[in-house]
Formats: C-alpha cells, sequence, structure tokens
C-alpha cells in the first residue's frame, strides 16, 4: 500500500518537526516522531511527503473572484486581499483552491521569504515535498457543530461548510469572544441582538486541557453544549485523517510549484538505465540471429515448395503456389466424382493385379474419372484376363494399344465406370 510521509513543520521558536507515515485512508502506521528533518528523512522511506505549516503565519481567506483560471485569476488574488495584509503584495506568495458552489474560492497567502525557508529547510534534509499545506485546513468539517482546537496559545475555528481561522490570545474567554464563539461580555449596545449560544466539539490534549479545564468549566453557560476530545497521542493523527481526499490550498504553486530534479534522478537512475540498455541490446541481437535463421528456413522452403510445384504443375508459372494448387485442387474436383472414384478405381485395379500375376504397372494417371495406365504382362491371355476382372467390377478396361516385347507385352488400358462411358 502507498504511504505518504505527513510533517508538522515547526512554529516560530519551535525547532522540531513531528511526523508519522500514514496509509491512503488517513491511518497511521507509526506512532508520532519528533525531531529535525534530517531525522525524519532518515527514518522514512516514503516517496511522498506532506507538509503542514503552521497557520498562525498564513492568511486563509474566501473572496469572490472575477471568472477565469490560470495567471488571469493568480493575478487577481493579491487585490482581493490586499485589504487583509499588512505586508506588501511582492512579498507575498499566492495560492488559489477550487472554486465554491457559493462562488467564493479559497486562497491562501504567505510570506515568500518563510515559504522559501520552508522549501529549503526540506530540500536540505533530502526532502521532495508534493504540498503544503496550512495545518488547519484539515481540521475536520462538522456539519452541525462548531470545530475548535486549541494548543498552546492558539485557538484554531471552523464552522460548518465554513474555512478555518486561527486566533492567537490568551486568556482562552478572550480568544473565544475575539473568534466570535461567545458574545462579549463588554458589549453595551442595548440595542445589539444577542448572539446565539454555539454547539461546538473542543479537540485539545491532555496537558492543554489540564491548563485550561477550569477556564472551560466556567464558560460551559455560554455554549448551547460543548463536547471535549483529548488527543492522545497529538493533534498530528487527528489531522492525518483529513488528509485523504482534501481540498485545502496548496502553497506550492507559482514560483513555488513543486519541479523534478533532472539531474538528480538521472544519476540516481544512472546504473539501472545502464543495466537496462545493456538488456536491450542483447535482445536486439537475439533477436536478429532469429531473424536471420528464420530468413534462411523461408528460403529453404521456398525452394522446396518451386520443386514440388514445377513436379506438380509444370506447364503453370511460379506466383502464389498455394492459391494455384488450391485452384487446381478445386478444378479436378469440379471435373468429376472426386477422390471417391480415384480410390475405387485403385481398389479394382489392385484386385485385377491380383488375379494376373507377373503383371507390372508401369506408370499411371488419372483425369477425367479415367485411369490411363501403362501396364507389362506376360502373354496377350494376361492381358484379357486383367480386363475381363474389371468388368467383372462394374468398370470397363479398354485396351487402347498393345505391342510385343522381349518379356512379354506392353500394353496401354483405359480404365473407366460404365456410367462415365455411357456419358461419354
Amino acid at each position: 500500500m502507498a504511504q505518504t510521509l505527513l510533517l508538522r513543520l515547526p512554529s516560530p521558536g519551535q525547532e522540531e518537526t513531528e511526523w508519522l507515515t500514514i496509509d491512503d485512508s488517513g491511518e497511521s502506521e507509526t506512532t508520532r516522531q519528533r525531531g529535525s528533518l534530517t531525522l525524519a528523512a532518515a527514518v522514512s522511506r516514503s516517496g511522498k511527503v506532506v507538509a503542514l505549516a503552521p497557520a498562525t503565519q498564513i492568511l486563509l481567506a474566501e473572496p469572490e473572484l472575477p471568472p477565469g483560471s490560470g495567471v488571469r485569476l493568480a493575478r487577481a488574488v493579491p487585490f482581493a486581499l490586499e485589504e487583509q495584509l499588512t505586508e506588501d503584495i511582492d512579498k507575498m506568495a499566492f495560492a488559489v483552491g477550487r472554486r465554491n458552489p457559493s462562488g467564493t474560492t479559497p486562497v491562501a497567502a504567505v510570506s515568500r521569504a518563510v515559504l522559501h525557508g520552508w522549501v529549503e529547510d526540506m530540500h536540505a534534509a533530502g526532502l521532495e515535498p508534493l504540498a503544503i499545506y496550512p495545518d488547519i485546513s484539515l481540521m475536520p468539517d462538522n456539519p452541525s457543530l462548531t470545530v475548535l482546537w486549541l494548543e498552546g496559545e492558539r485557538l484554531s475555528v471552523r464552522r460548518p461548510r465554513s474555512a478555518p481561522f486561527a486566533v492567537e490570545l490568551s486568556p482562552v474567554s478572550e480568544a473565544l469572544v475575539v473568534a466570535g464563539v461567545i458574545p462579549d461580555p463588554l458589549e453595551t449596545d442595548p440595542t445589539a441582538e444577542p448572539k446565539a449560544a454555539e454547539s461546538a466539539v473542543l479537540y485539545i490534549t491532555r496537558e492543554d486541557w489540564t491548563r485550561v479545564q477550569d477556564e472551560f468549566e466556567d464558560l460551559s453557560a455560554k455554549f448551547e453544549s460543548l463536547k471535549v476530545q483529548l488527543l492522545p497521542d497529538g493533534p498530528l493523527p487527528w489531522l492525518a485523517r483529513g488528509l485523504a481526499g482534501t481540498e485545502a490550498v496548496n502553497l506550492l504553486q507559482g514560483d513555488f510549484a513543486r519541479t523534478a530534479d533532472y539531474g538528480a534522478r538521472l544519476r540516481q537512475w544512472r546504473v539501472p538505465a545502464a543495466l537496462a540498455a545493456c538488456l536491450l541490446v542483447a535482445h536486439v541481437a537475439a533477436q536478429a540471429v532469429q531473424i536471420r535463421q528464420a530468413k534462411h528456413e523461408t528460403a529453404a522452403l521456398d525452394s522446396q515448395i518451386a520443386s514440388v510445384f514445377s513436379v506438380a504443375l509444370p506447364n503453370e508459372t511460379l506466383q502464389n503456389p498455394r492459391r494455384q494448387m488450391q485452384s487446381q485442387l478445386d478444378r479436378i474436383r469440379k471435373s468429376g466424382a472426386g477422390p471417391e472414384q480415384f480410390l475405387r478405381t485403385l481398389k479394382i485395379l489392385g484386385g485385377a493385379m491380383a488375379v494376373t500375376p507377373k503383371t507390372e504397372i508401369q506408370a499411371l494417371s488419372f483425369r477425367d474419372d479415367s485411369l490411363d495406365l501403362k501396364v507389362n504382362t506376360q502373354s496377350l491371355a494376361s492381358l484379357s484376363q486383367l480386363s475381363q476382372f474389371i468388368a467383372t467390377q462394374g468398370m470397363t478396361a479398354e485396351i487402347q494399344s498393345s505391342t510385343p516385347v522381349s518379356n512379354g507385352v506392353e500394353a496401354h488400358i483405359q480404365v473407366r465406370s460404365q456410367a462415365a462411358r455411357a456419358h461419354r
């Protein structure tokens, strides 16, 4: 099963990276580990690397952008976010996601220097990230509850079917007020409509829950309902479950789009490529030998075919021997009763030879249901006996000619069926 190395890059002020290996469904195949990027690259054998960057250094928004795609859409993003940025847009990198059915488009903005630092640190460790996502973008979207994630002093919020955002503020009560999760106790406008209490689920580690449990118990009345889900192994395995099928915005776009180091790839595959080339040369050489042998065999077969053809059809010019032979056989079949008549005639002739010993057949040919014989027998009486036996089998034997020779009589006889003779 394919594996992915999921990294969580350190926040400002931290040095250690978290990582684990997950399968295609987002389930962890290893326990969460901490250390340097170099150590992560050394202990992981996965070729696919995905990194999660701290959302406190990334601006996430969903502006309404003009229709378009590609370069045209990318040019419109900085102006759509200009009022929300405190840094010069020329120093920012922008990434665009898939347009929502509502018409808004998820975008992410991050300092080019910060993003460049993340990428360079991973490259230095030998890691080639396929994607870099804001960590809060993998928070689950609950259709009926507001999802809260508290880590240290950062409170991340994701309401149903809305983009997540983060607030870094202490104490927790102030962060919840700024995030709009609970009403502001300092609100003095009597005409303002009171805020409806929200139902929420809080994801938090055991250490953080021990630290803020009393605060949340004091604030419980400000929620419609509040469930607490502890993260015993930290937030990374929980976030990993959101990686499968995520539509989070990948920061590696534009100038930071993933590119292959073709020189390094070539060096890596140099030996396998050389072995493959040797195998290819050997295969081509073997095929050449086989082709040469096949040509010799073909030439020998052609010679044999020509020899057989010249004997079978001496008056024909060799062009397509198979077709010519088949045509000649078809002509023979149509011209008479076929091979059955020929075999029957041979059978009768065999019986005649048995009753006339010392009779030799010197030549024979079969054509138009007629068997022409050239025989040598000891006397005219034997020749007459041969003719009479054939007549008793329903066929006729006409003696075309007879010539006395030193050892008897040489005769030319024509054997045919009585029906063929009558038709003639």
